[in-house]
């Protein structure tokens, strides 16, 4: 157990080596990794690993860097994504999004709360908990996963289902506010397609406009998301219309397909099959013959490989009475003095396969807001980091009662 002098020394460690936390968090924030493209960093975190005495580090065939400390049978696994979304028009940064600007005890920078920061908290915490003896009985592997942003999950899909690791618990750190999140909405990618039939954009009357088909199924989306279910922890199901598109022979025709994309939210009680029989019953009766059907993932990671997953992310609730919990609770209180707050995502995480597909228990503690994800002028508070990386360090001990 961690008891009140490991806390002390803890803190005392992670506070020493804040320049090279933070270093190295600047360092990884410069390096652009769009999804499957995230090779740079890979080897960069590798490489820190490394220095920082980790008993193990390996790449493996999709392009996860994952991070052993300790060789006890207990295993435990805390992951953090390192690819980013893109920045699309960087007059809206007041500073270069790929320098890793320090300023004001901030971070600024693409990736630096989602989720940069909780990298370089984990790659510490590894090295304390080596340094401080924390490890009885246990392993542990810090994971920095590729492509999430793209396919949420399709990282630890692989690590789970090729059975690279099989930990206990996953600890995401995704950031939270250093609230200690225990679930999450699902979600899945619908795709709605409607056929008409061409003719000549002059006689526009002897086609069948496949725009003009999908009106009314758009406007029954939107109907269906005010009946959906609610959840009094994850709150309430959604659907929204997020992209339109046609086919036909040319700009002087009538459209013979058309489609659009609907980004589903998932809450307790929802499914896959649910979803799609809401769709279906929706496209029914607006009157509307349709094809509803989910899409595949299937791009190639860094290293090549392709590793096909289907675009549903099933929601995931951490009982709010599981012993985890109450550790991560106590590790909380050792490193902060104060009582933790229990909440949930509002977006989706790699959760969606630890414990939605592949029923490993998982919760998330991690720094800087969610809010602030994917947005100009992107940053994370040193402190949090800090804050992160002791509370990462302690939570093994309070596992090992």
């Amino acid at each position: 157990m961690t008891d009140i002098n490991n806390s002390d020394l803890i803190r005392t460690r992670v506070r020493e080596q804040e320049n090279e936390i933070i270093s190295f968090l600047r360092d990884i924030v410069a390096l652009q990794s769009l999804s499957g493209q995230e090779e740079a960093v890979v080897r960069r975190i590798a490489a820190e690993m490394e220095k920082v005495g980790f008993d193990e580090v390996v790449i493996d065939p999709l392009g996860n860097v994952m991070g052993r400390v300790g060789d006890g049978p207990r295993v435990l696994a805390f992951d953090a994504h390192i690819d980013t979304v893109d920045v699309t028009d960087p007059d809206q940064w007041d500073c270069d999004p790929f320098i890793g600007k320090l300023e004001d005890g901030k971070v600024f920078g693409r990736g630096s709360v989602d989720q940069k920061a909780g990298m370089a908290g984990m790659v510490y915490a590894g090295s304390v908990m080596k340094e401080l003896g924390l490890l009885d009985g246990l392993q542990v592997w810090m994971v920095g996963t590729v492509m999430e942003e793209d396919c949420d999950g399709l990282c630890w899909n692989y690590i789970l289902a090729e059975k690279a690791l099989a930990p206990e618990l996953v600890v995401s750190t995704e950031p939270t506010g250093l609230r200690i999140n225990r679930g999450q909405r699902g979600r899945m990618e619908i795709r709605v397609r409607v056929k008409g039939r061409s003719c000549h954009g002059s006689m526009p009357h002897l086609g069948d406009n496949a725009i003009y088909k999908i009106a009314p199924a758009i406007q029954a989306i939107e109907k269906l998301n005010d009946h959906l279910k609610d959840d009094a922890f994850l709150g309430k199901g959604t659907c929204t219309v997020s992209w339109i598109g046609s086919k036909g022979p040319s700009l002087c025709a009538v459209p013979d397909e058309a489609e659009f994309h609907i980004d589903r939210r998932l809450t307790v009680g929802e499914t896959r099959e649910s979803a799609i029989a809401e769709v279906e019953a929706a496209m029914a009766d607006a009157g509307v013959e349709a094809e509803v059907f989910t899409l595949v993932y299937e791009e190639k990671a860094w290293t090549g490989l392709v590793y096909p997953m289907d675009k549903y992310y099933p929601t995931w609730v951490l009982d709010e009475d599981h012993p985890a919990l109450a550790a991560a609770g106590r590790a909380y209180t050792r490193v902060t003095g104060q009582e933790p707050e229990v909440s949930r995502w509002t977006f989706s995480t790699n959760g969606v396969a630890i414990m939605g597909l592949h029923g490993v228990p998982c919760f998330g503690f991690g720094p800087g807001q969610e809010e602030v994800a994917h947005s100009a002028n992107e940053y994370v508070p040193v402190e949090d980091v800090l804050i992160a990386c002791a509370f990462y360090a302690a939570l093994p001990g309070e596992l090992a009662l």
